[in-house]
């Protein structure tokens, strides 16, 4: 409820620290990292203020050491569902009646606890559970996490803001955000931190309460999440983290009457599946469901003949294989202009034999682990295929081995054909497939990149010709929801580049902007006379 009005802190981004050798951050963080696999952590669940142990023990193994086990989670069943519902609305009264700005005050608390005392123990579960290097785990569990916090409270008080220019005399019109009639689910996804944290919170915060189960391969970290939440004030069962089955929690959440949205970050198919559901339940529920989701891309470099070639080698290298190209904006198909392919194919070669792979836990590696042997097998047969078929090219990489980690070496595909298959199906690794056009083609390279794939998520041109971006700015205008010049595809910032996409990459709600949040409130139109008419007859009805 928008009780009242307070001026909250400004935002600002989260300065990244660079753990450089003999820098303090980096020897605090790799304390943080031998904490970790010296105390074996035993995770339960968290539902209504209680620790639920279940004893159906699953281990948390690091994808580039999957022989070690550094953690257990305790594994729910539909019946604790059922439990963190029932948590949630009895939590709800309470929790939406309470003014925002002691909510806003929670969260703000939680973004200094992560920027203080638990920095590296965050970033230190992210790096060891997901696989991330020391400088991916700052971005994405430090600062991302932390601006997520701190410029959603801002988004928050200037919604609350919003009111109706105009009350005639005798009256006020105002406008009432309420949380939404029910609770809200947020599944969210492996890949970061962030995003694990700001899908509960950013619903939590307009006065909502939530059903929160992260992906099991980021158990580790969202376990640390939810602890950090309660240490900066949250109370019981306004967010409930289960580590169910994705079909149980389903079967439950989206029959249950005072289901009201789900919050969602991960693959396309299964976010249709569930908007299907929840299609074929419409009956069921108070009120329309809100559907809130960032799902799959193919996301895309385009390199112009006019482009610096070095900086278009870097942005491809830092887009293609940052994270083992497990982002959800990482690039994977790239279209590069003839007269330049021959010097970026030799700075692309002399970069991706330079780039180390291996553990985390060695801050001279470059790329880690892909996140699972589930992950790992998908890639390996991509890169099987593309081998045995000889009108590829494979120019770097093509490699693989999980003996000791899921290792994925970046590999570089070449193809005559713009519609192979790595060209338009989401591999969500590092395979990165380049197609070279002529020159001359360059408009019709626009539609082929605009027509390629379902997605729409990221997308870059990398051009010095002012006449080429523009072309390329409205050509591909529906096909990224957020676009680059001159600069990699990844890398969106809190506070300056709002997240999403649209066709089959999501709702297009935009995680970290005002336009996410409004998602998560419903509006009351407000009149108030105050003096207000006594007789129904009007003017005209007057004979004199």
């Amino acid at each position: 409820m928008n009780k009242g009005f307070f001026k909250v802190p400004v935002p600002v981004n989260e300065p990244a620290l660079s753990y450089a050798p003999q820098s303090a951050e980096r020897e605090k963080l790799k304390q943080a990292i031998a904490e970790v696999y010296l105390h074996q952590a035993d995770i339960p669940m968290h539902i209504g203020g209680q620790d639920v142990y279940t004893g159906q023990r699953i281990e948390i193994r690091p994808p580039h050491n999957h022989k070690q086990v550094v953690a257990q989670f305790h594994r729910g069943d539909k019946s604790h569902v059922l439990d963190a519902i029932n948590a949630a609305l009895t939590a709800k009264a309470s929790w939406e009646t309470l003014s925002w700005e002691h909510r806003a005050s929670i969260f703000l608390k939680a973004a200094d606890l992560i920027a203080g005392p638990y920095r590296f123990k965050l970033n230190a579960l992210t790096m060891v559970g997901q696989s991330k290097n020391a400088y991916q785990a700052e971005i994405d569990s430090a600062c991302e996490l932390i601006d997520f916090l701190r410029f959603n409270v801002q988004y928050m008080s200037e919604i609350y803001s919003q009111q109706p220019p105009v009350s005639p005399r005798g009256t006020w019109n105002r406008v009432e955000q309420r949380p939404l009639e029910g609770f809200v689910f947020a599944l969210t996804p492996f890949n970061f931190t962030a995003i694990a944290g700001n899908l509960p919170s950013s619903v939590a915060l307009m006065g909502n309460v939530v059903v929160w189960k992260p992906a099991d391969t980021q158990i580790l970290a969202a376990n640390m999440i939810m602890q950090i939440f309660k240490e900066a004030g949250l109370p019981d069962g306004v967010i409930n983290l289960i580590y169910v089955n994705g079909p149980d929690a389903g079967e439950v959440i989206f029959n249950h009457p005072d289901f009201a949205g789900i919050h969602f970050t991960g693959s396309t198919k299964v976010f249709r599946e569930i908007w299907q559901t929840i299609g074929n339940n419409i009956h069921l529920y108070k009120s329309y469901p809100r559907i809130v989701g960032e799902t799959g891309g193919k996301d895309f470099i385009l390199v112009h003949d006019s482009a610096d070639v070095k900086a278009a080698n870097t942005a491809i290298i830092r887009a293609a294989f940052e994270y083992q190209g497990q982002k959800c904006s990482a690039a994977s198909r790239v279209y590069i202009a003839r007269s330049v392919w021959p010097q970026i194919r030799e700075l692309m070669l002399a970069d991706l034999s330079s780039l180390k792979m291996g553990p985390a836990e060695d801050f001279s590696n470059f790329l880690n682990a892909v996140i699972d042997e589930k992950s790992f097998d998908k890639l390996a047969k991509a890169i099987d295929e593309a081998k045995a078929d000889p009108t590829l090219e494979i120019i770097s990489g093509g490699n693989y081995n999980k003996a000791e980690g899921y290792f994925i070496e970046p590999t570089v595909i070449v193809t005559k054909d713009p519609h192979y298959v790595t060209m338009c199906e989401e591999l969500f690794g590092p395979v990165l497939s380049i197609y070279v056009y002529e020159d001359t083609d360059f408009e019709k390279t626009l539609q082929l990149i605009d027509q390629t794939s379902i997605y729409a998520l990221t997308g870059a041109v990398i051009a010095k010709d002012r006449y080429a971006i523009e072309k390329a700015s409205h050509a591909l205008r529906n096909a990224a929801g957020n676009f680059y010049i001159n600069d990699k595809c990844t890398g969106a910032v809190v506070g300056q580049q709002p997240f999403g996409g649209a066709r089959g990459s999501g709702t297009n709600d935009k995680a970290g902007s005002m336009i996410n949040l409004l998602r998560w409130v419903s509006s009351r139109a407000i009149k108030e006379t105050f003096d207000p008419p006594t007789d129904y007859r009007y003017p005209f009805m007057h004979d004199k």
